[in-house]
């Protein structure tokens, strides 16, 4: 997995790639929550992301409760049809944010 951050009117952008796994989710989890605690925007890119597992979708709601609770703005873009089938099967389309 590979993140690359960037900013675009006041907006963060974090752009992933690969897979969110067992493996990958605790660094992603981490960089998640310093991103999100330094903006109050945050816009994640999941174009080139192939794959979310259990444990990437724990980050991803470790990271919303943490936008929640914080008053910031999270929300994901180009999700592929596959990573949007798990999103809807385990109810994650309700909890996050997708554009």
């Amino acid at each position: 997995m590979q993140i690359q951050v960037t900013e675009e009117n006041g907006t963060r952008i974090l752009a992933v790639e690969g897979r969110i796994d067992t493996v990958t989710a605790p660094d992603f989890e981490q960089k998640l929550l310093a991103e999100l605690a330094s903006v109050r925007n945050l816009r994640i890119d999941l174009e080139k992301v192939v794959y979310v597992s259990s444990a990437g979708l724990r980050a991803f709601l470790t990271g919303q409760k943490y936008a929640n609770k914080n008053g910031v703005e999270m929300s994901l873009f180009h999700v592929s049809d596959t990573v949007i089938e798990v999103l809807e099967m385990t109810g994650f389309m309700d909890i996050l944010t997708v554009e």
